[in-house]
């Protein structure tokens, strides 16, 4: 299907134009299509993204990773990161009795070529 990729161009302009809120829109719509039309989403995935973004400052989240269970990942503004730490992880104990672990990140440049030149 090409609709993960030209969601992937989209989501790459979006970053080059500082667009958070559209980037965030696309996350969400990547997660419904790996749920929907891949089928690689799992209740437990689907419970940590809906519970995400009921949270105030969460802009988007999505699974990560192969599906079938494993991580999400959420764009969250910095300030709420406390909150939303908590909340989730609140919420996901008492809806399936299983712990999960958040871990907060920050953004980074990617992957690049990098040229070494020997010493002559």
């Amino acid at each position: 299907m090409i609709f993960e990729i030209e969601r992937t161009h989209q989501a790459c302009k979006a970053l080059e134009e500082g667009a958070i809120e559209t980037f965030g829109r696309l996350m969400n719509e990547s997660h419904a299509s790996l749920r929907d039309l891949y089928e690689v989403s799992c209740a437990e995935l689907d419970l940590l993204v809906e519970v995400a973004r009921s949270i105030p400052g969460v802009v988007g989240s999505r699974l990560t990773g192969a599906g079938f269970g494993g991580c999400t990942v959420s764009l969250v503004e910095r300030t709420k990161v406390g909150e939303f730490r908590e909340r989730i992880a609140e919420a996901y104990s008492r809806e399936t009795g299983l712990e999960c672990r958040v871990f907060a990140t920050s953004a980074a440049g990617g992957a690049m070529l990098s040229t070494i030149s020997s010493p002559t």
